[in-house]
């Protein structure tokens, strides 16, 4: 399964993309996979932090995001790409009082492998991986 879709940066356009990308999953998830504390809660957490993520940080007026979400038989990726290359995520120490990087420290949490890299010609992808 896979699922790619453009989004505006905005709340409402992160809360559309996350659902859309929800319902395609759970169309293709056995139902074991489909309870509480499962594949499904999993990504839906993942999309949801990475897109708005996105939508805060990443955000170029006239730009859009893009998300893709991959899912086979090992492993689930999502990937976000936005704009904005020149502003890059870093986990924060949640004890440092500031107000930003604790999406990264969920993310952290609930994949098995995250990272950044760069996308031509002046954005990035954070992409996380969950393995099955």
């Amino acid at each position: 399964m896979s699922l790619r879709a453009l989004f505006v940066t905005t709340r409402h356009g992160a809360h559309a993309v996350r659902h859309a990308a929800e319902r395609r999953l759970a169309a293709h998830l056995p139902l074991g996979d489909a309870g509480p504390d499962d594949l499904a809660t999993t990504a839906a957490l993942l999309i949801a932090e990475l897109t708005a993520n996105a939508v805060l940080h990443g955000r170029v007026p006239g730009r859009e995001v893009r998300l893709d979400v991959r899912l086979d038989a090992s492993e689930l990726r999502i990937e976000v790409t936005d704009a904005r290359g020149d502003r890059w995520p870093a986990p924060q120490n949640p004890d440092s009082g500031g107000e930003s990087g604790r999406v990264l420290l969920l993310v952290e949490a609930l994949a098995d492998d995250w990272g950044v890299r760069p996308h031509h010609p002046g954005g990035k992808t954070v992409w996380a991986v969950y393995r099955r």
